[in-house]
C-alpha cells in the first residue's frame, strides 16, 4: 500500500488542456433527451448549468477501452487498480455561461489523491478541479470527487413504497428511468461503462440488481428541476451522491427552499436518499 501511494503522488499536480468549439448539435440533443421543448438553442445561446459535461468529451480508442467500457488506468488520471468507479459529487461556480458556437477551453488539475479502508474495502479519492474558459475569460469553476473501490456484497433490489408528502412549495418531479435514457445520457457524454445499458454485464459482473442510472445524470435532472422553476439564474450548485438508483421503479426529485438558498434530494422507491444537493441563486 505504502508503493502505491507513493507512485500515485507523482499524479498529484497533473494538468490537462481540453478545447472545445461548443457546436450546436450537442445541445439540440441533450435537450431532446430531457424533454426540454421550452429553451431555444441557437449559436451564440447560454448552455444551461451543467450542460458543459455535454463537451470537452474523453476520446479513448476503442483498442483502449477496459472490459467494464471504461478507458484503461494510466494517462492523465492515476492508474487504480480497484474496478468499480464512480462520481461520487462536485462542486460548482457558475460565473457566467457558456456560449454555443464560441471555442472554449477547460483546464484540469489533480488536486490530491487520497486512499483509505472503508465498509466495502479500499477505496480512493483522485479530487479534480476544472476551470472553464471562453474569450479568456473564467466561466465555470467545479471541483469533482471520484471514487475507486473494491468489488462489494451483490446490491440488492430496492423495495418500492408509498413516498411520504412533501412540504408545501416543494417543486417535485418523478422520473421513470428505463435504458432508452440512460443510452442516450451514455451516448451523449461519450460514456461506454457497461453498467448503464449492457444488463447482463451489471447484473452478472458487479452485482447490481438492474442498470446503473448514472450519477451525473441524477445530478443533472435536479438542477433541471431548479432551472425549471427558479425565479433567477443558478449561480453555484454541488451534489453528493449517496446510493445507486436503477432502472427498475421511479424515482423522486424534490427541492425546496427560500431567499435563493435551495436544498434537493433524489430519493431512491424505498424513500431512501439516493443524492443530496444545495445550489444558490443569483441575488436579487
Amino acid at each position: 500500500m505504502t508503493d502505491a501511494i507513493t507512485d500515485y503522488a507523482a499524479w498529484i499536480g497533473r494538468r490537462e488542456i481540453a478545447d472545445d468549439e461548443l457546436a450546436l448539435a450537442p445541445a439540440l440533443a441533450a435537450a431532446a433527451t430531457l424533454d426540454d421543448t421550452r429553451t431555444r438553442f441557437a449559436k451564440g445561446s447560454a448552455l444551461p448549468p451543467l450542460w458543459h459535461w455535454f463537451y470537452f468529451l474523453p476520446r479513448a480508442a476503442q483498442a483502449q477501452l477496459d472490459v467494464d467500457g471504461h478507458p484503461q488506468r494510466g494517462g492523465f488520471m492515476p492508474p487504480i487498480p480497484y474496478p468499480r468507479r464512480m462520481f461520487a459529487g462536485a462542486r460548482m461556480r457558475f460565473h457566467q455561461p457558456l456560449l454555443i458556437g464560441q471555442p472554449a477551453r477547460r483546464e484540469a488539475l489533480i488536486r490530491d489523491i487520497r486512499q483509505t479502508t472503508g465498509r466495502s474495502g479500499s477505496l480512493a479519492f483522485v479530487s479534480l478541479l476544472y476551470r472553464f474558459y471562453q474569450d479568456g475569460v473564467l466561466c465555470i469553476e467545479e471541483e469533482q470527487d471520484i471514487v475507486y473501490r473494491e468489488p462489494g456484497p451483490a446490491v440488492a433490489r430496492p423495495q418500492v413504497i408509498d413516498w411520504p408528502a412533501v412540504e408545501a412549495g416543494a417543486w417535485v418531479r418523478i422520473v421513470t428511468p428505463d435504458p432508452k435514457l440512460l443510452f442516450r445520457f451514455s451516448a451523449l457524454t461519450f460514456n461506454a461503462h457497461r453498467i448503464h445499458y449492457d444488463r447482463q454485464y451489471a447484473t452478472a459482473e458487479e452485482g447490481y440488481p438492474g442498470l446503473v442510472v448514472h450519477g451525473p445524470l441524477t445530478a443533472l435532472l435536479l438542477i433541471e428541476l431548479l432551472r425549471e422553476h427558479a425565479p433567477r439564474p443558478i449561480q453555484s450548485f454541488s451534489f453528493r451522491g449517496l446510493a445507486p438508483l436503477f432502472d427498475l421503479a421511479p424515482f423522486r426529485l424534490i427541492c425546496k427552499g427560500k431567499d435563493g438558498e435551495m436544498s434537493l434530494e433524489a430519493q431512491a422507491p424505498d424513500g431512501v436518499a439516493a443524492m443530496r444537493a444545495t445550489a444558490e441563486l443569483v441575488p436579487a
